[in-house]
């Protein structure tokens, strides 16, 4: 049964696979990110959540991964006030592979797949195409070698994990067979490759009474073993809807960002009607292809908590706290090694050692506009 959003409930942190966001400071982040929520809306932190345990209110999730409908229903999650993030009708509609086109007279596909999709992202989205076999995957990338290197991306992969350009055939067909067939099974996005990148986020949180919208830029770092990984995100929020946010002065390019994140928004909801998210990201790439061209469009979305959501939960405790406060830059970091320190009035969301990855330290802090 559907409880409103004036109804008690008891937040909780929970991961649907175990081999999800299994590391140590992924789920104490996650915790975290329960917490701040727990104080937003007012109401009680039940920790992570344990399958049945009664709880003395009805649940509001903060999910690691984006669910399923079938997940949801299971839990009693009816609508996006009962969590922080989305449910999709189907798991691939969670992955970059809605983003693009399949590539041939017959391709393998998901029994649900909306071909109408990709017509609705047209303008929005790179050159690109999305596989489901290997046979295909291999059509559709010499078919993109036309026009330049490609850009080999398994949807399974997180953070630019597992990718990797083709310059030719021969490439290609390297790659792929690396990837393997039954990773492909589970979909692959091959696309026009980018240089020069910079990446924007787009997104929108709704926590009970608050809505908030922002864009804002990623930044990289070095992790522990001397690899270029995510290193956080700085956003300017606004209080409101993307209206609130296009009434700001913004340079061209994150103008566009904007709109081709809303574009691709509102083809989800409209070919997805099932899909429903109380949080949504957009990552806008924009660089340049194949000889010099400019190029921008959305290279995927998230419907979970993720990178962006420290500086979001940091921007919506300000409007909380300072009624007068309409506009905010938040801005978030992730630091590794012995030398990593969180600065003087930082909102921290992990500071220690994990196992697998070492000294790693994630925090917020609010910045000057």
């Amino acid at each position: 049964m559907h409880k409103p959003p004036s109804s008690p409930r008891v937040v909780v942190a929970h991961v649907p696979d175990a081999h999800d966001h299994a590391s140590a400071h992924e789920r104490d982040t996650l915790l975290d990110y329960a917490k701040r929520l727990a104080r937003l809306r007012g109401e009680s932190f039940g920790g992570m959540f344990r399958p049945g345990q009664r709880y003395r209110a009805a649940p509001y999730f903060v999910p690691s991964s984006t669910l399923t409908l079938q997940q949801a229903q299971a839990l009693g999650i009816t609508g996006p006030d009962d969590l922080f993030g989305g449910v999709v009708p189907d798991a691939f509609v969670a992955s970059k592979a809605i983003s693009h086109p399949l590539y041939g007279d017959r391709p393998a596909a998901p029994p649900s797949w909306r071909p109408e999709m990709s017509d609705r992202l047209r303008g929005a989205v790179l050159g690109g195409y999305a596989a489901f076999s290997l046979d295909d995957a291999r059509l559709a990338g010499d078919a993109l070698l036309r026009h330049g290197p490609v850009r080999l991306k398994p949807v399974r992969a997180t953070g630019g994990r597992g990718q990797s350009v083709a310059h030719d055939a021969l490439e290609l067909q390297g790659q792929l067979e690396q990837i393997g067939s039954e990773e492909i099974g589970h979909g692959l996005v091959l696309e026009q490759n980018l240089e020069e990148v910079r990446t924007f986020s787009v997104g929108q949180v709704r926590v009970g009474d608050l809505l908030a919208s922002y864009h804002g830029t990623q930044a990289l770092t070095r992790d522990n073993q001397d690899r270029e990984v995510f290193g956080g995100s700085d956003l300017v929020v606004v209080l409101g809807g993307f209206d609130a946010l296009t009434a700001l002065e913004l340079p061209p390019e994150v103008r566009r960002a904007i709109d081709q994140a809303r574009q691709y928004d509102a083809a989800v909801r409209t070919c997805f009607p099932a899909f429903y998210a109380s949080r949504s990201n957009y990552d806008v790439a924009v660089g340049r292809a194949a000889a010099g061209r400019a190029c921008s469009g959305v290279l995927e979305q998230s419907w979970r908590a993720g990178g962006a959501t420290g500086p979001e939960l940091v921007a919506l405790e300000q409007f909380r706290e300072r009624r007068d406060c309409r506009v905010v830059r938040v801005a978030g970091a992730e630091r590794f090694g012995p030398a990593a320190v969180v600065p003087p009035g930082a909102h921290v969301h992990f500071d220690g050692t994990d196992p697998e990855v070492g000294r790693l330290v994630k925090y917020s802090c609010v910045v000057p506009l």
